[in-house]
């Protein structure tokens, strides 16, 4: 009787995972990579053992918008000072009227968005490269997010182990003034698939993005199921070819 409830649990489990990929895909139309971009996409993939840092996502408080707004109606450069001074701080300063906008509009323009940090921890990424693919291996403090996958370096073609695949798209480079990373070029994948037979399933986007710094980022988020073995995962990492 356990067993049979057992069974039914992981059935069930698996059945909300493969609405919510199905939910969650749209249709889209890839081209194919050029031989620039092919060249380009194996440049900016790590080597054996490259060394990297641990990034992470932290919450700033962006201040662009406002300070534009306040200017052009002729606020308070005084009342601006100390917002921004409390924004440096991570802290959303009180509202105040000299700043010549409403509280609604200061609400819109004072807002937290995440930009990304360096943990102080490096690690070396395990794995094996040769002229026609990239596979990764677990790394200690990647908690195995990337074990599996799997690069293409003729076609950008990326595998996970879960038995799926997926073509890059091309991410263009960033200009908005209050942009979150400064990125010059890169690619990104969206993996998504499940198969009930098997137990397998995965719903991830991976980007791969080279910014204005010269640092590589590379960016894994994934929920996956092996064998109807359900895990989440992401990891961030930084690195210089």
């Amino acid at each position: 009787m356990l067993e049979t409830g057992m069974k039914a649990a992981r059935t069930l489990l698996f059945l909300v995972f493969s609405a919510t990929l199905v939910s969650s895909q749209a249709t889209e139309v890839l081209s194919p990579l050029t031989a620039g971009n092919v060249s380009r996409l194996a440049a900016l993939l790590p080597l054996p053992g490259q060394s990297a840092n641990v990034l992470e996502k932290r919450p700033n408080l962006s201040t662009v918008g406002l300070q534009t707004r306040v200017l052009r109606v002729g606020g308070s450069p005084e009342a601006l000072y100390q917002v921004i001074v409390s924004a440096s701080k991570g802290v959303r300063a009180p509202y105040d009227p000299r700043l010549g906008i409403t509280e609604e509009e200061y609400k819109q323009y004072l807002v937290f968005q995440s930009v990304l940090a360096s943990t102080g921890k490096t690690l070396r990424l395990l794995l094996s490269r040769d002229t026609t693919r990239v596979l990764f291996g677990n790394t200690a403090g990647l908690n195995g997010v990337l074990d599996g996958v799997s690069i293409n370096l003729r076609t950008g073609e990326m595998r996970g182990p879960e038995g799926y695949s997926a073509l890059p798209t091309l991410v263009p480079p960033s200009t908005a003034p209050d942009r979150v990373l400064d990125v010059r070029s890169g690619f990104q994948w969206k993996m998504i698939g499940s198969d009930a037979t098997a137990g397998n399933g995965v719903k991830g986007t991976l980007n791969l993005l080279e910014l204005g710094s010269g640092m590589i980022v590379l960016n894994y988020t994934r929920t996956s199921m092996i064998n109807r073995k359900l895990t989440e995962g992401e990891i961030i990492v930084g690195y210089e070819r």
